[in-house]
C-alpha cells in the first residue's frame, strides 16, 4: 500500500482556497481532504457540496470527503454529484453501515468507514471485508489543530490486523494531529493515508510543508516494508 498525503482544507484560507490547494498539490499532495460538519454530529459547521464542486474545478486530485454529519445517507448523492471521489461515514452515526457503504460504492465512489477515538476497532468486524478504506480519528472530531492521541498508534495496528484477517488490503487513513512530529510514528504503526490540515495550510509555506510531510511519510513507509516483520 503506497502512502498518500491528504491535506485538509479545514485549515486553509477560504478567501484563497484555489491557491492554497494548488500549493499543496505542488508539494506532492495525493488527495484533498474535505471535512464536512453539520454542527450536530460534531460541534462545528464547515462546508457542503458547493465547496466540493468548486474544488473539482481547480484540481484533478481525488476529493476525499469525510462526512461528520447526522443522516449522511440523505446527503451522499449531492456530494457524489459535486465531484467527490471518496466518501467516508462515521460508524457512530449509522444504524445500517453495511447498506450505506454499498450505497456509496453504487454511485461509483470509494467507501470508507470512520471511527472516533473512543469507538473500538471491533465495531467494524462485520464489514471489514467491505470497506475500501478505514479512517481512524486520532483526535476528537470537530475542530482542527488538536493534539494527536498517543493511544491511536496501537489502534492503527489493531485495525490493520482486523483488515488483514478479513483478507482486505484496504488503506488505513488517519486524521488529527498529523505533523512533523507524528507522521513517521503513524506510518510505522501501519497508516497509509495521512490527513494533515494545520501542519500544511497554517504553515508559512504550504507547498514546502506538504513536500516535507510526504517525504517523511514515504521514508517511514520504506522502513516499514524493510523491517523484519514486513508491512503491517
Amino acid at each position: 500500500m503506497s502512502v498518500r498525503l491528504a491535506p485538509s482544507i479545514l485549515a486553509a484560507d477560504f478567501a484563497a482556497l484555489g491557491a492554497s490547494v494548488a500549493a499543496a498539490e505542488r508539494g506532492g499532495a495525493d488527495m484533498i481532504h474535505v471535512d464536512v460538519m453539520d454542527g450536530r454530529f460534531v460541534p462545528n459547521i464547515s462546508v457542503g457540496p458547493l465547496v466540493v464542486r468548486a474544488l473539482r474545478r481547480v484540481t484533478s486530485l481525488p476529493l476525499d470527503v469525510h462526512l461528520m454529519i447526522e443522516d449522511p445517507d440523505r446527503h451522499i448523492p449531492a456530494f457524489a454529484e459535486a465531484g467527490a471521489s471518496l466518501i467516508s461515514v462515521h460508524v457512530e452515526a449509522l444504524p445500517h453501515l453495511h447498506r450505506t457503504l454499498a450505497f456509496i460504492k453504487g454511485l461509483g465512489l470509494k467507501a470508507g468507514a470512520v471511527l472516533n477515538p473512543s469507538t473500538p476497532v471491533g465495531s467494524l468486524e462485520e464489514v471489514a471485508g467491505d470497506v475500501d478504506f478505514v479512517l481512524l480519528m486520532t483526535v476528537n472530531p470537530g475542530f482542527g489543530g488538536q493534539t494527536f492521541i498517543p493511544r491511536s498508534l496501537s489502534k492503527i495496528q489493531a485495525m490493520r490486523s482486523l483488515l488483514d484477517e478479513a483478507g482486505n488490503a484496504a488503506a488505513i487513513e488517519v486524521d488529527g494531529g498529523i505533523d512533523d512530529r507524528t507522521v513517521s510514528r503513524v506510518v510505522a504503526a501501519g497508516a497509509d493515508w495521512l490527513v494533515a490540515g494545520t501542519a500544511v495550510f497554517r504553515s508559512d509555506d504550504a507547498e514546502a510543508a506538504a513536500r516535507r510531510l510526504r517525504a517523511a511519510a514515504v521514508a517511514a513507509a520504506q522502513e516499514r516494508l524493510a523491517s523484519p516483520r514486513g508491512p503491517r
